[in-house]
C-alpha cells in the first residue's frame, strides 16, 4: 500500500526549499519520502550564504541505499550542482529506470546560482533524457531553449522544443513568471499541449515553489496517477502551498505543503469539537434554555487563525440552537458557513487575538453580568448606540465594531464577555468567548448554574 518516491536535492538550513519542502510534500500526498542528498547550503529566506556539494559516488550510494531496501516508485531531482553529480545522477537513474522528474534548478530564490556553468550543457544532454518529466519555469525554460518567452504561445514552442530537443518524455513549462491575472502552466504530452492554471496569487511565500511542485507530480508518479493527472493536482497542491505559505522572514517566505493535508484536518477537527459541545448544551438543555434570547444563540469555532479567510472557515448551527418547549436544541448538525453573524464576530475576534477562535451569544440581563465579575470574568461593555454610521453600512463592519471596542477595553486581548447593550431594532446580548465551543459553553455554565 505505501509507495516511495525519492528526491535527490540539496539542503535548505531555512526548511523553505531542497528536501525540506520535497519531504513535507511526499508526506502530504501520502508516500513515503526517501532522500539522496547532494548538497548542503547555508541558506534561508534572502540569501545562499555558502554551498559545498557531496561527491557523485556517496549521492549514487544514497540512491542505491534505498533503491535495494525499499524500492522507488518515482523520483525527482532538485539542486545538484555540479556537472559530476548530473553525470552520476543520469547513469544511475537511467539503469533503475524509475519515472523522475526534473526541476531544473539553476538559480535560488534569492537570485544565487545553484549550478556551476559547466553543468547545464550536461543537465541538458544526460539527464533530460532519462526524464520522464521536466519542470522549468520561465528563466530556465530560456536557458534551456535560448528562447526569450513572453507568452502562453512562447511557452508552449519552449516545451516542444525541450522534448524534440532533449528527448524527456513530458514539458512542463511553469506560467508563474508570465504576465496575466491567472498563473498558467504549459504541458507537452505525446504531441498535444495541456493547460493547467490557477489564479494568479499575490504572495510573499514563493521560496521552495519549484521544489514543492515537481515533488508533488513525483509523488502522483508514485502512485500510479496518469502523467496528466499528477500534473493536475500538483498545480492545485502548489496554489494552496503558496496561498497558505509560511509568513517567515525577511525574503520570499516558504511555501507550506502541509497546508493540503492541514487545512481538511482543522476542519474535521473544529467539526468534532463544535458537536462535542453542543452534545453537552443537548446535556444540560432546560438551563441552557433559559439563556436564549429573542433572536435565538449560535455558537461557532474557527478553524486556525492560519487557515481562516472568510465565514465558510467557522462551523456553527445552521438555523440557530433555539428554545423548544423549555429546552434549548441545535437546528441542525455542525455546518460550515452556517452562521454569517456569529462568524464575522469570530473572525474580527480572531483577527485581533488569536485564541478567541470560538464564541455564543446568550440573553442579556443584569443579574448575569454580575455573576461574570463574581466569577473573575473580564468584562467589556459596549454600547451599540455609539456606533458610527460608516460601520454600519459596510458588510460586516458592526461586528469590527463591536469587537474592537471590547477588545480597546481589555487591553488587546479577547474578553471573556462582551456585553451589547444593543440599539433601536437591535436585542442586547451577552456574546461569550473562549478559545474552544466546548470552554464556551462551560462558561456558559458556570453563569446560568
Amino acid at each position: 500500500m505505501w509507495r516511495v518516491a525519492i528526491t535527490i536535492a540539496g539542503l535548505d538550513s531555512g526548511g523553505g526549499a531542497g528536501i525540506h519542502a520535497d519531504i513535507k510534500t511526499f508526506a502530504a500526498m501520502g508516500v513515503h519520502g526517501a532522500t539522496a542528498l547532494t548538497c548542503v547550503t547555508a541558506q534561508n529566506t534572502y540569501e545562499v550564504r555558502e554551498a559545498q556539494c557531496l561527491s557523485p559516488q556517496l549521492v549514487r550510494a544514497q540512491i542505491m541505499a534505498v533503491w535495494d531496501d525499499m524500492g522507488i516508485d518515482a523520483g525527482k531531482t532538485g539542486m545538484l550542482g555540479t556537472r559530476e553529480i548530473i553525470e552520476e545522477v543520469a547513469s544511475v537513474v537511467g539503469k533503475l529506470g524509475f519515472p523522475l522528474v526534473v526541476d531544473p534548478v539553476m538559480v535560488a530564490k534569492s537570485g544565487a546560482p545553484l549550478i556551476s556553468e559547466d553543468a547545464v550543457d550536461v543537465l541538458k544532454r544526460r539527464l533530460l533524457p532519462v526524464a520522464k518529466v521536466v519542470t522549468p519555469n520561465k528563466p530556465e525554460a530560456e536557458k534551456l531553449t535560448g528562447m526569450k518567452i513572453a507568452s502562453v504561445n512562447d511557452a508552449e514552442k519552449a516545451a516542444e522544443f525541450i522534448h524534440k530537443e532533449y528527448g524527456t518524455e513530458i514539458v512542463v513549462v511553469k506560467g508563474g513568471h508570465l504576465e496575466g491575472g491567472e498563473a498558467i502552466d504549459v504541458v507537452y504530452y505525446r504531441g498535444s499541449f495541456h493547460k493547467f492554471s490557477t489564479p494568479r496569487l499575490e504572495s510573499r511565500a514563493t521560496h521552495g515553489t519549484g521544489c514543492a511542485f515537481s515533488a508533488a507530480i513525483a509523488a502522483g508518479l508514485a502512485k500510479g496517477l496518469d502523467p496528466l493527472e499528477a500534473i493536475k493536482t500538483a498545480k492545485q497542491f502548489i496554489y494552496t502551498a503558496i496561498k497558505y505559505g509560511v509568513a517567515k522572514g525577511k525574503g520570499h517566505w516558504p511555501v507550506n505543503p502541509t497546508a493540503w493535508v492541514e487545512i481538511p484536518a482543522e476542519r474535521w477537527r473544529a467539526y468534532e469539537e463544535l458537536r462535542a459541545a453542543l452534545e453537552a448544551i443537548r446535556k444540560n438543555a432546560a438551563l441552557f434554555a433559559k439563556a436564549i434570547p429573542e433572536v435565538q444563540s449560535n455558537l461557532g469555532y474557527v478553524i486556525d487563525p492560519r487557515y481562516a479567510v472568510d465565514v465558510n472557515d467557522v462551523v456553527a448551527v445552521p438555523g440557530r440552537i433555539v428554545n423548544y418547549m423549555g429546552e434549548a436544541r441545535p437546528s441542525g448538525p455542525p455546518a460550515f458557513g452556517a452562521s454569517s453573524h456569529t462568524a464575522r464576530k469570530i473572525l474580527a475576534l480572531v483577527g485581533k487575538d488569536p485564541n478567541a477562535r470560538s464564541a455564543m451569544n446568550i440573553k442579556y440581563s443584569p443579574e448575569l453580568v454580575e455573576r461574570a465579575r463574581a466569577l473573575g470574568y473580564k468584562i467589556a461593555v459596549v454600547d451599540r448606540r455609539k456606533e458610527p454610521e460608516e460601520a454600519k453600512k459596510i458588510e460586516g463592519g458592526s461586528m469590527k465594531w463591536v469587537v474592537g471596542e471590547a477588545l480597546s477595553q481589555t487591553g488587546g486581548t479577547a474578553p471573556d464577555i462582551i456585553v451589547d447593550l444593543g440599539d433601536w431594532g437591535k436585542e442586547p446580548q451577552i456574546t461569550v468567548v473562549g478559545r474552544t465551543p466546548t470552554e464556551v459553553v462551560e462558561k456558559v455554565l458556570r453563569l446560568l448554574s
